[in-house]
């Protein structure tokens, strides 16, 4: 009997384990997907020794402050929309003392490689027009009371509203985390609202320190350069002189700038060196300069060029160090 037992025992062990393993097994349920969230802001500002501008200073060499705030939407993983608003402290012969820039445009991104085109807008407001009495350009045009009521000591002429804008597009080729190479383009009709077109194109290059560089410190640092060239045409009659009273045609030039960035969290700090091959009396007349060597008594006839009679120079396109440190936060990022 009790042999009897064991075997049943046996039996309904092995006949249980057998319908366990025919019963179909319930799948576990996935975690669902992480939400997407289309939407981030990218924000920051910064303080610079000096505001340089395709190799021109556009703060007469004085420090300047900048701030900007940046809308973006995330389409996909590799297609980004964006929008933004930045402004920067200037000093220009016509008194406008900031520059507002209006922007947007679309980012596509093609594996290591990364694309951005849009437009800017870059907008001079609480300009003064100065060009002298009786305000009649060498063409025969008068450019209004305005402009006839007050004159720079050094005889330039500067319009009261220099705003412009440029379509452009930027590419950027990611080798690997070290190094990365990249090309601009800008385009404008009218360069400083000056009447003349202008083309800026630049090669640009990057290099990423391994982030194990200054141990666990957290700081990063990098080396980064470009070489750009900007094409311009011919001004309007506003900058004519008697050789060219319809325009002077601007002098194209060369300009680079090569530096070293040290990075922790969300800063910068940037040490940068800028030229350009511009001389000083082209400098002149593309710039209006009315700063120091722009007085008249103090330069005349030592610069003087085709498109730059008076002989005024500027340093405005020369050599320049630039200190910048600067923030720069994303909501999704920095503010979860």
């Amino acid at each position: 009997m009790k042999k009897l037992a064991l075997l049943a025992t046996a039996l309904a062990m092995v006949t249980g384990s057998a319908l366990a393993a025919d019963m179909p097994v319930k799948a576990v349920k996935a975690p669902p997907p992480p939400a997407f969230d289309p939407w981030d802001i990218a924000f920051g500002g910064g303080i610079m020794s000096d505001y340089i501008f395709r190799g021109i200073t556009q703060s007469n060499h004085k420090p300047s402050v900048t701030a900007y705030f940046e809308p973006r939407y995330n389409v996909t993983k590799d297609l980004q929309l964006y929008v933004g608003v930045s402004a920067e402290s200037i000093s220009f012969p016509n008194r406008a003392a900031a520059e507002v820039d209006i922007y947007g445009g679309i980012r596509p991104t093609f594996g290591a490689f990364a694309l951005d085109i849009g437009v800017w807008g870059y907008l001079y407001p609480g300009g003064t027009c100065y060009f002298g009495a009786p305000g009649i350009d060498f063409a025969g045009n008068f450019q209004g009371a305005e402009c006839a009521e007050k004159a720079l000591l050094n005889a330039n002429v500067i319009k009261k509203d220099l705003s412009f804008f440029e379509v452009y597009g930027k590419g950027t080729y990611t080798v690997n985390d070290n190094w990365a190479f990249g090309f601009t383009e800008y385009y404008t009709p009218s360069y400083l609202n000056s009447g003349a077109w202008g083309n800026y194109a630049s090669i640009t290059g990057k290099y990423t320190a391994p982030s194990t560089l200054f141990g666990s410190s957290g700081v990063g640092m990098y080396v980064s350069g470009e070489f750009g060239r900007q094409w311009l045409g011919t001004s309007d009659s506003f900058y004519g002189t008697a050789a060219f009273p319809n325009g002077i045609k601007y002098a194209d030039y060369n300009t680079w700038n090569v530096g070293i960035g040290f990075t922790y969290k969300v800063f910068t700090l940037d040490l940068r060196y800028s030229d350009t091959n511009l001389s000083k009396g082209d400098c002149n007349a593309f710039t209006s300069d009315w700063s120091a060597r722009g007085n008249i008594t103090a330069s005349s006839g030592t610069f003087v060029t085709p498109i730059n009679p008076s002989g005024v120079g500027s340093n405005w396109c020369g050599a320049a160090g630039i200190a910048k440190l600067s923030f720069d936060l994303t909501a999704m990022t920095n503010l979860k």
